[in-house]
């Protein structure tokens, strides 16, 4: 039986020329599904929580169609790619809502740092001691999705040097996150950080995945993946997520498939251990994505972060097999073979293109595949 799933998504508004534009207090006054972020450059949609691949890619899809059509109608408007303010600038916060005091105290924490695009994935798993569980294997596996996904090679018109320049600089908050060896654990843990004002509200935890739910840490039912770069084609998002899930059904299937239980680091220093092995996987996978060395939370052993999604890929695939998703699961070939959407775009930058040339490409690319893609599916879904 498939998980249901439901995505979030952050996208930048702008003009076909690269330049980013706030316009998010319009789109959520005038456009229903759409809601802002603490800077008016973003806007989110959030799609239902759905079983069936087929209906998700139509409920990705269709709301962006819409979007596309009423900027549109505002002027020579678009959906801008990328996971930072790749063309700039950089030095300035846009607030959407001036009078909101949690965008103000993010504004004043943490600056343009938070001027972000990505998506979240989340995949509803109602018992909470499971959560738990397949959210300290996500969180030990969460560089290879961002290592699919990375997105964001530029800032303010310039290469970073990083595949990722977005979770290079993303304050993940609190600074110490334990992986969570209960429920009780968990809630114990999140009512400190509130008493501290480590945490200012039951979402600020920024971590590259987390638990959720309707009420926070006490009723939970699905795991949110924090982690990843927008990812454009959402195909390429279908097939991420199916990688996910199969990993997920896996380890319902295998309770022992747990980093507590299967790690060979020292049991009395473990749960630090993983942690630190997990946060220097990240920063290496935000820099070089596909190519970065990470080391494997079973032993530790070097990898390439490609060969270890390949051994993960032909581990699942039974299993996405069985469950039907195969179809779903395949595209994440394509990506470990022709890069994710951070290095095709370096490799047009290496080839002679501007960054302006190279994102200008992408606005373009992306438009074309959404307009088939609605031609295609939405039309259909809606029937």
């Amino acid at each position: 039986m498939l998980l249901s799933k439901g995505f979030e998504i952050e996208m930048y508004t702008g003009t076909p020329a690269g330049e980013i534009i706030g316009l998010s207090d319009r789109i959520v006054a005038d456009l229903n599904g759409f809601v802002r972020e603490p800077d008016s450059r973003n806007v989110e949609y959030t799609t239902p929580p759905l079983c069936q691949y087929e209906k998700l890619l139509c409920e990705l899809v269709r709301p962006r169609h819409e979007l596309r059509q009423y900027l549109q109608g505002l002027g020579d408007y678009t959906l801008i790619p990328g996971s930072t303010l790749s063309l700039g600038p950089t030095d300035r916060f846009y607030r959407s809502d001036p009078g909101n005091p949690y965008h103000t105290y993010i504004e004043q924490t943490y600056g343009t740092t938070v001027v972000t695009a990505s998506v979240h994935i989340n995949i509803g798993i109602s018992d909470p001691e499971i959560l738990m569980r397949a959210c300290r294997l996500m969180r030990v596996e969460a560089p290879l999705y961002l290592a699919l996904t990375a997105a964001s090679p530029f800032l303010g018109g310039r290469l970073t040097g990083s595949h990722s320049s977005r979770w290079q600089v993303f304050p993940k908050t609190p600074a110490h996150v334990p992986l969570f060896t209960s429920h009780a654990h968990h809630i114990q843990w999140t009512e400190a950080q509130l008493a501290t004002g480590a945490m200012q509200n039951v979402r600020h935890l920024w971590s590259a995945v987390r638990p959720n739910g309707d009420r926070r840490p006490y009723n939970l039912n699905r795991l949110e993946l924090r982690i990843c770069d927008l990812i454009s084609d959402p195909v390429a998002l279908l097939a991420v997520t199916a990688l996910i899930e199969a990993r997920l059904h896996q380890l319902i299937q295998t309770p022992d498939l747990d980093p507590l239980v299967m790690s060979t680091f020292p049991m009395a220093s473990r749960n630090d251990d993983l942690v630190a092995l997990s946060d220097a996987n990240e920063a290496a996978a935000a820099q070089q994505s596909l190519d970065a060395e990470l080391r494997h939370w079973q032993d530790g052993r070097p990898l390439l972060a490609r060969e270890w999604i390949h051994q993960l890929y032909e581990e699942v695939w039974p299993i996405a097999k069985a469950n039907g998703i195969s179809c779903f699961l395949s595209p994440v070939k394509k990506i470990l073979r022709e890069g994710n959407e951070a290095q095709r775009w370096l490799q047009q930058h290496d080839a002679g293109q501007s960054i302006e040339q190279v994102v200008q490409g992408a606005i373009a690319d992306v438009a074309h595949t959404e307009a088939v893609l609605a031609r295609d599916l939405c039309v259909p879904c809606a029937a």
